[in-house]
């Protein structure tokens, strides 16, 4: 397969209408805990706000400024992240680092939507820009606990 069916793979229609489709964007007015994360790699940044009630995530905003494969990831995570704990975000998150590092399988629900992104494997550099809306979002949480 050539570089070009390649990238054609990666950015597949699929992939392109989450990027279009990405929910909860914007920031929160009252946020319990805000984080920004910036893949040095490539630049892309996403900042989430969080509003966190009786242990869960009640209120969900992100700024997401990133390549067509962050903004799918960011759209997935976003899609399933009201009514979440810490916990279940980082497994997600776990998870997802080793479908795209260790070749592990896809993300368990409520974040398995991320199996679009199983061709973005083989792009390392693109890995960072995956994870972004994970880390911002545990980021948050961790600024909630240290603020409470």
């Amino acid at each position: 397969m050539t570089a070009e069916a390649d990238m054609m793979k990666l950015y597949s229609t699929r992939i392109l209408a989450l990027a279009a489709q990405v929910p909860h964007v914007g920031r929160l007015n009252a946020p319990d805990g805000t984080a920004r994360q910036r893949s040095p790699l490539c630049g892309s940044t996403v900042t989430v706000d969080v509003v966190v009630r009786d242990g869960v995530i009640s209120q969900f905003a992100q700024d997401v400024k990133a390549c067509a494969l962050g903004q799918a990831a960011a759209a997935v995570v976003g899609a399933a992240i009201i009514g979440l704990d810490r916990a279940t975000v980082q497994r997600g998150r776990d998870e997802m680092a080793a479908m795209l590092k260790d070749n592990g399988p896809v993300p368990t629900a409520p974040f398995d939507g991320l199996a679009v992104l199983e061709p973005a494997r083989d792009y390392k550099n693109r890995h960072a820009s995956i994870l972004l809306t994970f880390d911002a979002t545990l980021a948050a949480l961790d600024a909630v606990q240290v603020s409470a």
